[in-house]
């Protein structure tokens, strides 16, 4: 706990609650906007399904973006000042650093899914959806886009951390987020060897692509857990894998 408190210390003039905040806003009214414009066009648009592939799709272009902003974040402080280098002549653990800034990312993208989730919810209260709040499907929605956003940190806090110009990790981060959006397109074997496809692929809801008509479906939730699994695998490889490496590291 005590690592984890030092760690939002060193961050607090940062402000990376409200960047998130912003980053999030931005992204929220762009897709109501279009949401919007879709319904007073077509009234039978006006449904959860649609709104939360919306989100889906548009996650996995933003959100590996916002990732690797904020680990960068995190971790420039060390390379800058050369903290790494002195808490590690202080006997300081540095699986506990390496730890206390995974959190600290997770912590941060825990309030992003949350505010993205409640912006979900009102807009289809004030909007006068015909069903009520599907809490089911946002709370599959929100451990998806989290679970592949914890991945994601493990992947963007490994490459931060390795090299001291964090131009690498925010390259990185926007590769993801093209991949990330492109994901639907690719061929399935493909997509799933991304970690960023897994934006949209957790989805509890897909697009039809089977006819002219715009149809959603409702997947099935089990179909779901594997994918969830291999999610959680690869991102706790990713993080020993990250961690190893930086108590290797000469300093």
């Amino acid at each position: 706990m005590k690592a984890i408190s030092l760690e939002f210390y060193k961050f607090r003039h940062r402000r990376l609650f409200l960047m998130v905040t912003l980053f999030l806003l931005v992204e929220v009214a762009f897709l109501f906007m279009g949401i919007s414009r879709s319904i007073s066009i077509n009234p039978h648009n006006a449904n959860w399904e649609a709104l939360i592939v919306m989100f889906a799709s548009m996650n996995g272009l933003i959100f590996p973006i916002l990732v690797s902003v904020c680990v960068s974040r995190i971790c420039d402080t060390e390379h800058k000042g050369n903290t790494l280098k002195l808490l590690l002549t202080l006997s300081v653990n540095p699986g506990q650093i390496y730890a206390a800034k995974y959190i600290c990312a997770c912590i941060l993208m825990l309030w992003a899914c949350t505010l993205q989730v409640l912006a979900i919810a009102v807009f289809g209260i004030v909007n006068g959806f015909e069903n009520s709040v599907p809490t089911s499907l946002l709370i599959w929605f929100f451990a998806g886009i989290y679970l592949t956003s914890m991945a994601v940190i493990a992947l963007q806090l490994w490459i931060s951390m390795m090299w001291k110009n964090q131009a690498f990790a925010i390259s990185l981060g926007m590769i993801g987020g093209f991949i990330g959006m492109t994901a639907d397109l690719m061929p399935t074997g493909i997509r799933g060897m991304f970690i960023w496809s897994y934006f949209s692929k957790l989805s509890p809801v897909a697009q039809s692509y089977e006819s002219e008509k715009l149809d959603f479906i409702v997947r099935d939730i089990h179909a779901l857990l594997p994918m969830m699994l291999i999610v959680i695998v690869a991102g706790s490889i990713l993080y020993l894998v990250g961690n190893f490496h930086l108590s290797r590291k000469e300093v």
